[in-house]
Parts: structure tokens; C-alpha cells; sequence
């Protein structure tokens, strides 16, 4: 340690620390040390080169450190305009700072009255990280030098070899003799370029450059994705938690998944699913008419016993043919709309990377006319749902016995890519409900003029919702009156019929897609009409889509009861 010249001093306006040299030109220090280098300069001396004078310093790199003692990336990278006279600091393997017996650890610092420095000896309490972050730091014994003041951004060393092993962030003050280092693996997190130089088994060390070269080509496509996600898929249904305070970069999950994972094939899954994402837009472009590989996330909206207004609502998400259950309460209607845009947020942390996201609303049957795409997409953000996502309804009555299963041998039917051709039901035709039963027996979409509860539309929407039609399409707000003219008797219903008027303009719009795609390109419509001129005077302006492939969401009856209904 008496050689080890990379060892620095660092000032901030009235702040004093430390930190240490480890490229070149770049010294590592705690962001709260220069807390104040918006207003303040930032200077770097080397106590160990004789007359050294201080270098002005600026800040290259911040760990995100949110200004309490107790928040996480308390770490600052500083650069200094030239190299520096002196040889950076040298890393041990991240487990060196442990064993028995317990290994001596030394830290130097600029404590009040020692501008040159001086030593405090200490030993780790144990490997076990504190809030997913630091490692506990303990006198070496009742006497000595205790981190105090001046000791922050401290390297922590091996007394003998000078490799570090962490960094300072948190003093006990005079006469407390115990401390907080930030370990070199959990400092890697919150600076990329650390990573390369920390050692590493052979095995590790093909992933950590596999997952840093992924991770530099997902910044240069601008790629935009979850690091929580992309962690939650890694670690699996039965990995840790996501760490206190989250990760504020792809890197830092990256690095966690490959620190902190216990099974070597999560850092695999990371970086496959990274790899993915990356490639998503040029294989899009490749394939832009493969089938979409849905990943739900499914709100059942249903009445409650508690009578009055009150709804039970619960959010679950599908990912690869499982649910996870994200919230399930009993609500008033009045609370239900900012309860699901907070539900729908949580849910996207169980999706997979790569997957299509599918919002789906299971209501009751008199409640499928709910406009539940316009719903706004979150607090600060009033773009309708429907308008954010690809948003579909579907009838709790067809999620279960004979025609669940019927509805999937459809579905598997339709698989070799049939396009939809919609199936016209006029808003008050006169036809038998039960010759539409007929021939509504092969059709893949069933397209409505009229609402489900307007007029004498109602019996022939429920014969339609009673069988295996995979789509159903309508206007919420389409025609409810009675027509009788030779255009109904013709199938072409009537040029004064505002329903007659959407089926003649869905028709050709949805031809030529397939029944799987219909989210999406439902999706792409809403957008349309929302940003017409008059969207109130758009043809689309309130189109709701049934659909409902039951192989994208596991039996219900093989999933948990509602968490907080009356009845459970």
C-alpha cells in the first residue's frame, strides 16, 4: 500500500474525499462527494508524488445516487485532462475480500488534519450485500484510524497486494468503527468500462464480453426496452427480486444477472433475449407477415357480491403458456380505470422480451359495449389504450367448457393463414337467428351493424357469441334502428345506415388479414381515426374487437379465484 501512488484526493467546494485512479486519465470517487460539481470545480491530487499539485477534474460518469445516504449508485467517474503520472490501480476477483481467516482490508483517506492521508485498517462483516448493494465494513480492531469524514470513495484494498476490492461510500464517524464499501462487481453495475477490468473465471469472462458488446450495440440502435423486464425473464418465476432502487441502465442488469445469478443459464437467457430484441427490427422487416406470438395481459372485469357499483377486477399476464398473477381487488367503478392503468404497468414486467403485447378486457356479456379502449394510458399520458396497444374484449361465457374448447379446434383451423372475410349482420335484417347460426358455422369474423344491446340486434349477437366464431367486430355507437329494404334483403345493407356504413368500410380494410393479426391491425385503425381531422366523424372512431384465442391464455378454471372476492 506504501507504493500504491493512484491513490487520490478530491475537493468540491467545501466537500473532501477520496478516490482512486483506474484508467489513464479516469479516478473513481462516491457521488456525494462531488455533490456540488454543477457550481463547484472539481480538483484531483496525488498525495504520492512529491509537490503534486491539483488537477482540475470533470464528471464523465454518474451512478445515479439520488442524494440520501441510503440510495443506491452512489459512484461518480472523474476524468482529468491528461494521463496521469502514476499507474491505476490493480482489481482483485470479487470473492478476495473474504475467507477465513478474515482478510485485511486497508483504506486511505483525508480525514480533518490529514491533507496527506492516512490509513484505516478494516475486514468485511460477511459476502451478504446490504440492500442489494454495499458490503458491511468492520474495525480490524478496538483501536486505530476508524472511516470517518474524508474517507469517501476510498479504494478498499488487500492489506499486502494493494488489489482493491470496493470503495467507501458510507463512515461511521468518530468512535463508530464500522462502514459501507461498494464491491468492485456492484460499482461495474452503474460503470460499464469498470467491467473489462475486473477478474473474471475463463467461463465468465465470454459472458461479460458477450453481454457488454450486446449491451454497446443496443445504445448505438437506439433500442428502447425494460432492463427490469429483461432481468424478471432471466432470473425466472423463482430468481431474486429485482435489487432496491431497480436498475437504471441495461448495463446494470446485465451486470447483476452475470454477478449475482446463481444459475449460469440466466446470463444466457439474458443476453438470447437482449440479442432478440436488437434483431427484432430487421427480422420484422424480414418477415413482417409472420403470425404475431402474443403475450397477453388479461383484465377480468366481473360484478360483485358486495353489491352496489362494486366490481371484482383482477390483472394477470401470460407469458410462454404461463399466468402470473399481478393484483386482484374489489373495487367501485369510480376507482376501476386508474387501478387497471397501474395493474397494466406492473404486468409488463412478466411479458418476454420479443413477444407481442396484447391488452385483454374478459367482461361480462352486457358490459362488452364498455369503451374500454379510450380509457386514458396513464396519468400523465391521455392517449386512448387502444391507441398505445393492441386492445381486444372478450366474453367470460367463452372462456370456459365446450366452446373454449371448440373455439381452440377453430382457431388451430384458421393457422395456415385463411384471411378474415367478415360475415355481415345487418342491424335489424329480420334473419332467423337460428339461420345465422348456420351460417355464422364457418365463419372466422362476424361483423355487426348495430351494438350488442341495441334493438333486435341482441338475439342474433348472442347466437353469434354462443358459437366458435374466433372475431366479432361492431360499432359501440352503430345504427339501433329498423330497416327493412331490399339492400338488407340484398346484403348490402342501407346507404343511410350509419352500421351499414362501418361494415362496408371495415370489410375491405380488414381483407386480406389473418384473424391472428386483427389486434394489430385494429390497433393501426384506432390510431387513424384518432388523429383524423374530425375523429368523432371517423367511421372507426369507436370500433370494438372481440377476440379470443383461447391458446393464448392457460384454463381458467386452472388459475386462482378472484384474490379478494366475497365468495374466496
Amino acid at each position: 500500500m506504501n507504493s500504491a501512488q493512484w491513490h487520490a484526493r478530491i475537493e468540491c467546494g467545501r466537500q473532501i474525499g477520496a478516490g482512486f485512479l483506474v484508467t489513464g486519465r479516469k479516478v473513481v470517487t462516491c457521488a456525494h462527494v462531488i455533490a456540488d460539481s454543477g457550481a463547484a470545480p472539481v480538483t484531483v491530487t496525488f498525495p504520492h508524488q512529491a509537490g503534486a499539485a491539483a488537477v482540475p477534474a470533470r464528471v464523465v460518469s454518474h451512478g445515479g445516487w439520488g442524494g440520501r445516504p441510503t440510495d443506491p449508485g452512489d459512484l461518480a467517474v472523474l476524468e482529468l485532462d491528461e494521463d496521469a503520472p502514476v499507474a491505476p490501480a490493480a482489481f482483485a476477483p470479487a470473492d478476495a475480500a473474504f475467507g477465513e481467516p478474515p482478510r485485511k482490508l486497508v483504506a486511505y483517506g483525508f480525514p480533518r488534519g490529514y491533507d496527506e492521508g492516512t490509513l484505516a485498517e478494516y475486514r468485511a462483516t460477511a459476502a451478504q450485500l446490504i440492500g442489494g448493494e454495499w458490503i458491511q465494513l468492520e474495525a480490524w480492531n478496538g483501536h486505530g484510524q476508524p472511516l470517518e469524514a474524508g474517507f469517501s470513495g476510498a479504494a478498499v484494498a488487500l492489506a499486502g497486494t494493494g488489489e482493491v476490492v470496493g470503495m467507501v461510500t458510507a463512515t461511521g464517524g468518530r468512535g463508530v468503527r464500522n462502514g459501507r464499501m461498494l464491491p468492485t462487481h456492484v460499482m461495474a453495475r452503474y460503470w460499464p468500462e469498470l467491467g473489462g477490468r475486473l477478474p473474471a473465471p475463463a467461463h465468465e469472462d465470454a459472458d461479460r464480453d458477450r453481454l457488454r458488446v450486446l449491451v454497446e450495440k443496443a445504445a448505438r440502435a437506439g433500442l428502447d426496452c425494460s432492463p427490469k423486464r429483461l432481468y424478471l425473464d432471466a432470473a425466472g418465476p423463482f430468481g431474486p427480486p429485482v435489487p432496491p432502487g431497480g436498475f437504471h441502465s441495461l448495463w446494470a442488469a446485465a451486470w447483476y444477472v452475470l454477478c449475482e445469478l446463481d444459475d449460469p443459464e440466466s446470463v444466457t437467457r439474458f443476453a438470447d433475449r437482449l440479442d432478440a430484441l436488437i434483431d427484432a427490427p430487421r427480422a420484422a422487416a424480414a418477415s413482417r407477415h409472420a403470425p404475431p406470438d402474443w403475450s397477453p395481459i388479461l383484465v377480468e372485469i366481473d360484478r360483485s357480491g358486495a353489491g352496489g357499483d362494486q366490481v371484482v377486477v383482477e390483472v394477470s399476464a401470460y407469458s410462454a403458456g404461463r399466468r402470473h398473477p399481478v393484483d386482484s381487488r374489489t373495487l367501485t367503478q369510480g376507482e376501476l380505470r386508474p387501478y387497471v392503468r397501474e395493474r397494466i404497468d406492473e404486468a409488463f414486467a412478466h411479458l418476454a422480451p420479443g413477444t407481442d403485447e396484447l391488452i385483454a378486457f374478459a367482461l361480462p356479456r352486457e358490459w362488452l359495449n364498455w369503451p374500454v379502449d379510450q380509457w386514458e394510458s396513464g396519468p400523465d399520458d391521455p392517449t386512448p389504450l387502444g391507441c398505445s396497444y393492441p386492445l381486444v374484449v372478450t366474453d367470460h361465457a367463452r372462456r370456459r367448457g365446450g366452446l373454449r374448447h371448440r373455439l381452440t379446434r377453430r382457431w388451430q383451423g384458421i393457422d395456415a393463414g385463411a384471411n378474415a372475410q367478415v360475415h355481415r349482420v345487418e342491424c335489424d335484417s329480420g334473419e332467423d337467428p337460428r339461420k345465422l347460426r348456420l351460417r355464422l358455422r364457418e365463419a372466422d369474423v362476424a361483423g355487426f351493424a348495430a351494438p350488442p344491446a341495441a334493438g333486435h340486434s341482441r338475439p342474433r349477437f348472442d347466437t353469434a357469441l354462443t358459437k366458435p366464431v374466433p372475431v366479432l367486430l361492431w360499432p359501440r355507437s352503430g345504427c339501433g334502428g329498423e330497416h327493412a329494404g331490399a339492400g338488407f334483403a340484398a346484403g348490402k345493407g342501407d346507404g343511410d345506415c350509419a352500421g351499414s356504413a362501418f361494415l362496408n368500410a371495415i370489410g375491405p380494410y380488414v381483407s386480406g388479414v389473418t384473424p391472428a393479426e386483427l389486434p394489430r391491425h385494429i390497433l393501426s385503425l384506432r390510431e387513424s381515426a384518432d388523429a383524423a381531422d374530425d375523429p368523432d366523424g371517423h367511421w372507426a372512431r369507436d370500433v370494438q374487437l372481440l377476440w379470443d384465442d383461447p391458446r393464448c391464455f392457460p384454463d381458467p378454471h386452472a388459475t386462482t379465484a378472484h384474490l379478494r372476492s366475497p365468495v374466496a
